[in-house]
Parts: C-alpha cells; sequence; structure tokens
C-alpha cells in the first residue's frame, strides 16, 4: 500500500482585504502539488474569510491523512473509487478541532493514490466533498458538560483542481487490494494482536451482531414501516426501502457465513474501529471499542454492523455523520445521504431506545 502522508500548518494568510475577512466563511483551495510529476499528489488549504475565529473539525479535513472520503476524484466524469481506510469515531471531542483564527489557514499535502483508484492513469479532476456544517462545528464550554459537535450554520467556497497520475497496476498491494471474497465460506474468526480475553469479546460480540441483522433484515423482509425505520431512514420511498433492505440482507449473510479478520493493533481512544472497503472482511478494532458494551448504543456488536456495511461487496456505505443525533437528522434532512450511512445502519440495528 502506498504511504499516505499529509503535514500540516495553522498560519495567517497575508494580503486579505478586510472586505474579504467579512464577507465570506471558509475558502477550500485545492492545486497539484509543486513539483508533481504524475503520483497524483495535491495541495489542500482551508482558509477561515470570515471576521470571527472557527473550530474545525480535523478528520473532515486531510491534515492527520484520509480516515474518510473526503474528495470527489473523477476521471471523464466518472467517479473513482475511494480505496482507503474508513473509521467509526466517538462523538466529538475538544481534542479533535483546530481553532483557525480570522485570516488563518490549514494546510496539507494528500497523496490521492493512496486512497482513490487511480491506477489507470492519466488526468483527473479533483474537489472537495464536505459541506461546511460537517467542517465548522460548535465547540461547548465546560459547563455544558463539554459536548462538543453542534453544526453552525458557514458559508464555504470551494475550488477544484485536476491532478495527473502515472498508470501503475500494481499500486495497491494485499493491504489494500480490489480483491473481493464473495460466496458463502464459514463463519470463522482469526485474529493479529489479540488477546486471549479480547478474542473471547469478539465471539461474542460477532453472535450478538448476527442476532441483530438478523431482527433488521426480519423487519424490513415482513415490509414495516415504523418509528424504527423512519426515525433512522427517514419518509418511506419504495426504492430507498428497497436499498436498506439489500443492504441487511447483505450484512446478516456476511456476519453469518464469512471469515473474519479481527486485528486489535489500534490503540485510538478516540476510534471504535476502522476498515478498507475493498478489503472484506478485515475489521481493525481500536480502543473506544474494547470500553463499549457488548450490545446497545454503539456497542461492540453494533460496530460490526457498521464496519460490516462498508464493504462494497456488502453495502459500501460512507461515514457521513456520526452519533444518534447526527444520524437522526440526516434522515430528517437528507434521506438519501442517511441510507447511505453506516452510523444510521447501526442505530438501527441496536434499536436502543427502542421504536416499532
Amino acid at each position: 500500500m502506498h504511504k499516505l502522508f499529509a503535514g500540516f500548518a495553522v498560519f495567517a494568510v497575508g494580503m486579505l482585504g478586510s472586505a474579504a475577512v467579512h464577507s465570506a466563511g471558509l475558502e477550500i483551495a485545492l492545486s497539484p502539488s509543486a513539483g508533481n510529476s504524475g503520483d497524483g499528489t495535491i495541495e489542500y488549504r482551508l482558509i477561515n474569510q470570515s471576521g470571527t475565529s472557527v473550530h474545525v473539525l480535523r478528520w473532515q479535513t486531510p491534515v492527520d491523512g484520509l480516515t474518510n472520503d473526503l474528495f470527489s476524484v473523477r476521471q471523464n466524469g466518472e467517479e473513482v473509487a475511494y480505496v482507503g481506510p474508513l473509521y467509526k469515531r466517538v462523538a466529538p471531542r475538544p481534542e479533535d478541532f483546530i481553532e483557525l483564527k480570522p485570516g488563518e489557514s490549514l494546510d496539507a499535502k494528500v497523496d490521492l493514490s493512496a486512497s482513490y483508484d487511480m491506477r489507470k492513469g492519466g488526468l483527473y479532476e479533483v474537489s472537495y466533498a464536505r459541506e461546511a456544517r460537517e467542517v465548522v462545528q460548535e465547540v461547548m464550554a465546560a459547563d455544558r458538560g463539554g459536548a462538543t459537535g453542534a453544526a453552525v450554520s458557514f458559508d464555504m467556497s470551494r475550488g477544484t483542481t485536476s491532478v495527473y497520475a502515472d498508470s501503475s497496476p500494481d499500486a495497491l498491494d494485499d493491504d489494500n487490494s480490489f480483491r473481493a471474497q464473495v460466496g458463502i465460506l464459514a463463519a470463522t474468526n482469526s485474529y493479529v494482536s489479540c488477546s486471549t480475553t479480547r478474542k473471547s469479546q469478539l465471539v461474542t460480540a460477532r453472535n450478538s451482531s448476527v442476532t441483530y441483522a438478523s431482527n433488521s433484515r426480519n423487519y424490513l423482509t415482513a415490509g414495516n414501516t415504523g418509528s424504527r425505520y423512519t426515525w433512522w431512514f427517514g419518509t418511506y420511498n419504495s426504492s430507498r426501502y428497497a436499498t436498506v433492505r439489500t443492504h441487511f440482507n447483505n450484512i446478516y449473510s456476511a456476519l453469518s457465513s464469512q471469515p473474519f479478520t479481527f486485528n486489535c493493533s489500534c490503540s485510538d481512544s478516540g476510534t471504535y474501529a476502522y476498515v478498507y472497503p475493498t478489503q472484506p472482511y478485515k475489521v481493525y478494532l481500536c480502543g473506544a471499542f474494547w470500553a463499549a458494551p457488548n450490545t446497545g448504543t454503539d456497542s461492540r456488536a453494533g460496530t460490526l454492523v457498521h464496519e460490516t456495511s462498508h464493504f462494497n461487496v456488502v453495502a459500501g456505505t460512507q461515514d457521513n455523520g456520526y452519533g444518534q443525533t447526527a444520524a437522526h437528522n440526516l434522515a430528517v434532512s437528507n434521506p438519501a445521504k442517511a441510507v447511505a450511512n453506516a452510523d444510521n445502519h447501526e442505530y438501527f440495528a441496536e434499536n436502543t431506545p427502542a421504536r416499532n
């Protein structure tokens, strides 16, 4: 796998006139990396052109590398597949934000070829794929419980760029392969860097995730459209409903019949787990996973449903929002995004608190 790199700096941007500072919100500027010679690398800059400080959710930027599908990468008008990691995270904490004062910017260099299928080579059109309300959020004061993550209304302008990448059919090695396991195999578990205790916890979690997936599949097969469905997936629409039903048929099939590999080497307390969508069925478990209960909201079993939904051979879901509040808001405001969001699938499966 190509090593994805991204360094960042926050600094004041000179020569921003006062009118510009007060007339705009955020500006995203993209450009090919200086000296780019076909490696698919771009320069990312986020500029605070407002008259007030803003708090930028760091994982909605590439400052720590790509842990989500942050860009739209197209070739000849066709979307290029994202093959980088997809993370399930805890609700935003104060340390997950970067403060940008008026006129300051945040910069990163991003090797797109490490996370997007650019093996064919050629010219690619690139744009940033996040909305301002996903990037800029409110950081609550400690006397309000230290909660974070309330969306802030903000304008954001986006630049686009073109970048050239050389063809490299073998650019993605086995850790980022496109070879999918399909068909009915065996519901076995294998482990990497997992203690005996964690192996036992994973067996329990997987069994519970099968129960969750089976219950969800049965609900949808029966054609139920009660508050449990509408709360997490929005107003009933036959096409979206059929998509969710197919997703859970596939999630159940994968969890109940496929060989999974669980890697316990990640210790990040702000992350539950992550997967690469083109690598079924490898799941990397992190610190928040082990701190979670086996069942219930944001549980270990629910996390396995969440992560399984990410695999392209299962449902190909994205991370459009984290947490129950964000997931429900998606169902209300944008049901299509809710149907494509992994957390909405997890919360539908966990059904806590229970809805009919």
